[in-house]
């Protein structure tokens, strides 16, 4: 029924003014508009997809397979497939990729690495919004 990119839902979400302080682990999908103090994992056992709003703040690490982000990360970011950056994301922290899609506007204070340095990193030109 679905490709084998086919994306997971997003089941769980942590609305705008809310605020978790502490670590954090979902499987599946996950959406972030309130604020988050620790790290955010998906679990390993299936395709995850984590989004940070561009109302979000997350200060800790995050680990997804799928991560976009349009809001701000303090920490480092590792996305064991797609790194999405929207026009608002900010990033303080060292980015881990597999593959990188970064719209103007955003901005990285911190070190790119892709996840296979003896493979040449996969970067997609961000569509332009006209």
């Amino acid at each position: 029924m679905f490709g084998k990119n086919a994306q997971p839902p997003i089941k769980s979400l942590i609305a705008q003014g809310s605020r978790i302080d502490g670590n954090l682990k979902f499987t599946e999908g996950l959406r972030i508009d309130g604020e988050v103090i620790g790290d955010v994992r998906a679990g390993a056992e299936q395709p995850s997809i984590l989004v940070i709003s561009e109302s979000a703040v997350v200060e800790g690490e995050i680990h997804a397979d799928h991560i976009i982000v349009n809001g701000t990360v303090r920490g480092a970011v590792h996305a064991k497939q797609l790194l999405e950056l929207q026009p608002r994301a900010r990033i303080e922290g060292d980015v881990q990729y597999k593959a990188l899609e970064m719209h103007q506007g955003a901005m990285i204070t911190g070190l790119l690495r892709p996840i296979d340095a003896d493979e040449k990193p996969l970067l997609k030109l961000a569509a332009k919004n006209t």
